[in-house]
């Protein structure tokens, strides 16, 4: 049987695999991907709580409505993000962070 527990440890591991990825990679797509990991390690986190939190026998759905707004915020986060992502390699025709931690001009 499948507890909480177990629905921790993969949200866990997938975010230390996010923050390992974001701390490790040079590269903004990589960064970007890993930072909507740990999101969705998070979202994971919320949904676990709200199936083993029960009232009168229900889930609670308050976690789980708090899920729904956070991936719509994402989804803007993700077309906000990616516009910056491609304004900057037009300008500077590369992905990797040290040369947009170069933006003197």
């Amino acid at each position: 049987m499948i507890t909480l527990n177990h629905y921790l440890v993969v949200a866990a591991m997938l975010f230390a695999i996010g923050l390992a990825g974001v701390v490790a990679r040079r590269n903004i797509l990589t960064i970007y991907m890993c930072l909507e990991m740990m999101l969705s390690a998070a979202n994971l986190t919320l949904v676990a709580f709200s199936r083993f939190h029960l009232h009168d026998g229900l889930p609670d759905y308050h976690a789980q409505a708090l899920v729904f707004f956070t991936i719509t915020v994402a989804a803007a986060e993700v077309a906000v993000g990616l516009a910056i992502i491609v304004a900057l390699y037009r300008a500077r025709q590369s992905v990797d962070v040290t040369t947009v931690t170069k933006l003197q001009g």
